[in-house]
């Protein structure tokens, strides 16, 4: 099977279309035939070192498609069916091997490129919206990257449970997409200063949440958006990773809360999984939800996927196609 493989740490140039042997499945596992594969900012992480792992390394942590094959003990899934997942490294190729568990079914009425596309930043904008801090009707929500794959999703949903959103991006046109996926009030931050903005737009008073994708260049302003016992919710460093903090500056900023969560925590077991992406695929099917694919390249071109994505152009998914 063809594979995307990076034998070193590096830039885009160093993800390599490589021929590999056909896996089977082992105890508990299932291969999936892949027919799209989700590309998200993690796996630019992998691909830099960031989060270094063993070379050399398939990267990619979120595909749909069918089950090819079964392993030993594997009663979650069966052959043919449609299924999607996030969360296990190893998706850029034709063929995964996946632990059953983590294979959600796909509903008949979704196809398989809008369940890869919202499996692992839509899970995301899920648990930081329903669990990191549960938005509540009235609530005040920042935004950052508003117009990207996770936050058009984070913006629907803040909204969907009553917040009162305002998003931060670098051009009108994501400013567009960003009011139309349900922020309140939207800020260039390539033209005006986002914490002079955000204290504006609150009549000083602040935000209740920030969510925070962006990091290095952030996060000292966004923790100067929050009101008084405010939620610093870091959930990414698309900038860099934000230096070291001396948590006495929370006090001073208010008793604020800091927190930086990831989703493997948030789908521990298959009942949570299954939870999660459960409400996804409803809200989708029932039109309640929009995922915006914005760009799909060959699988064999994901080097161009990653500079997309690097550039900051994407307005929503990006999907590589075997």
């Amino acid at each position: 099977m063809r594979v995307i493989r990076q034998h070193e740490f590096g830039g885009p140039e160093v993800l390599r279309y490589d021929e590999v042997s056909l896996p089977e499945p082992g105890v508990g596992e299932a291969r999936v035939k892949i027919d799209a594969v989700g590309v998200n900012y993690v796996d630019i992480y992998q691909r830099t070192g960031q989060y270094p792992g063993p070379l050399p390394m398939i990267p990619g942590r979120e595909a749909a498609g069918e089950v090819d094959a079964v392993g030993p003990g594997v009663s979650d899934v069966r052959l043919r069916d449609r299924v999607a997942y996030a969360g296990h490294v190893g998706s850029y190729g034709q063929y995964a091997i996946v632990p059953a568990w983590m294979l959600v079914p796909i509903p008949n009425a979704l196809d398989t490129r809008q369940a890869a596309a919202v499996m692992l930043q839509g899970m995301t904008a899920h648990y930081l919206t329903h669990s990191t801090y549960p938005i509540q009707p009235g609530d005040t929500a920042l935004v950052h990257a508003a117009a990207g794959g996770v936050g058009l999703l984070l913006v629907q949903l803040a909204k969907r449970r009553g917040g009162w959103v305002i998003g931060t991006v670098s051009t009108e046109e994501k400013a567009r997409l960003a009011r139309e996926a349900g922020a309140a009030e939207v800020i260039l931050y390539t033209q005006s200063d986002f914490e002079a903005e955000t204290r504006r737009l609150t009549n000083g008073k602040g935000v209740n949440v920030v969510y925070d994708s962006v990091g290095q260049t952030t996060f000292d302003k966004s923790l100067n958006c929050l009101t008084p016992r405010g939620y610093m919710v870091l959930y990414g460093q698309a900038s860099g990773p934000v230096p070291p903090l001396n948590p006495q500056g929370l006090s001073a900023k208010g008793s604020v809360f800091l927190t930086r969560p990831t989703l493997a925590h948030h789908m521990r077991d298959r009942a949570e999984l299954l939870k999660r992406a459960g409400d996804l695929f409803t809200w989708i099917t029932a039109g309640e939800l929009h995922v915006r694919i914005d760009k799909t390249f060959p699988l064999k071109e994901a080097a161009e996927a990653h500079r997309y994505l690097e550039g900051r152009k994407t307005k929503g998914k990006v999907l590589l196609i075997p």
